[in-house]
């Protein structure tokens, strides 16, 4: 029996308000034309409330670190249980002295089902290209430690955030795990330069997508961010041939919609019989160092 879920990329633009709420009011408006489009599972691009923050060194830095509970957010969270669809909310994590880069998930009923903490943490160097402004995350966020897979109304997903997709060993845990879609939020701009970035966007999305045999939803920001230029180009990627099924624009922010058959995922996870090929015996070299 065929079973089939739409699903949307929620790409975003550059954030340029550190008012909260401003992100919020336009996510509302995302979630409204989802549902018209028959949307069950809708996913936001990494930290898509506000700037991009790590880009710089900047010591009041808890202002941009929420908690669920925060009364700002709200409203977003009773629109897509409104809307009776599933929500992925990517967001800068408080907990105690811990700050994580993170991505709630609820169901369609509004419930919390956990939170996914970025596992890989990366540092750029800063370069004299344009854009070429870095990445300083080591100094904000503690990495996570699990790699939880979530159930939306009989649908298993995993999530890897931004630099977790460049990883193949996280997102083959999920795939091992039973993880039929992987949902990756991302805010990845070019920093100036293209062969590392740019023009390799999507291709540790494709991969991911073909070697798990699993659907592969990427969420980025787009545009331009006080001069950090955004690649955009979400994308959802289908498990056969790691085939890109939608793509955004790299400017401006927009709904990517796919409706997805999930017997694809049997299918090619069968043609190409990764699992039962496998040889976890001999891999203990991959965790011993």
């Amino acid at each position: 029996m065929s079973r089939k879920v739409t699903v949307a990329a929620a790409q975003t633009a550059g954030v340029l308000s550190e008012d909260l709420t401003v992100g919020i009011g336009e996510a509302c408006k995302m979630v409204d034309d989802a549902a018209g489009r028959g949307v069950e599972i809708i996913s936001f691009c990494e930290l898509f409330l506000t700037p991009f923050f790590p880009n710089r060194l900047e010591k009041n830095f808890e202002k941009w670190f929420i908690n669920l509970s925060d009364e700002r957010i709200q409203p977003l969270l009773a629109k897509a249980k409104q809307r009776n669809m599933a929500l992925i909310f990517p967001f800068g994590e408080s907990d105690g002295s811990h700050f994580y880069n993170s991505a709630a998930v609820f169901d369609q009923q509004g419930k919390l089902k956990g939170v996914y903490r970025k596992t890989h943490i990366p540092a750029i160097f800063p370069s004299e290209l344009k854009g070429g402004t870095g990445s300083y995350e080591k100094f904000y966020f503690t990495p996570g430690s699990e790699l939880p897979v979530f159930e939306l109304n009989g649908v298993r997903i995993g999530i890897q955030i931004c630099y977790d997709r460049k990883f193949p060993e996280g997102s083959r845990a999920l795939a091992v795990k039973g993880a039929e879609i992987l949902f990756m939020p991302i805010c990845a701009a070019t920093y100036g330069e293209t062969k590392l970035r740019d023009k390799a966007w999507d291709v540790p999305l494709r991969a991911r997508a073909y070697e798990n045999g699993t659907f592969v939803v990427a969420v980025n920001r787009a545009g331009d961010e006080n001069g950090r230029r955004h690649i955009g180009r979400s994308m959802i990627v289908s498990p056969i041939g790691a085939e890109i099924i939608a793509e955004g624009g790299e400017d401006k922010s927009e709904l990517i919609v796919a409706t997805l058959d999930l017997g694809e995922v049997r299918t090619a996870q069968t043609s190409l019989p990764w699992w039962r090929d496998r040889r976890p015996g001999i891999y203990g070299d991959l965790v011993a160092v």
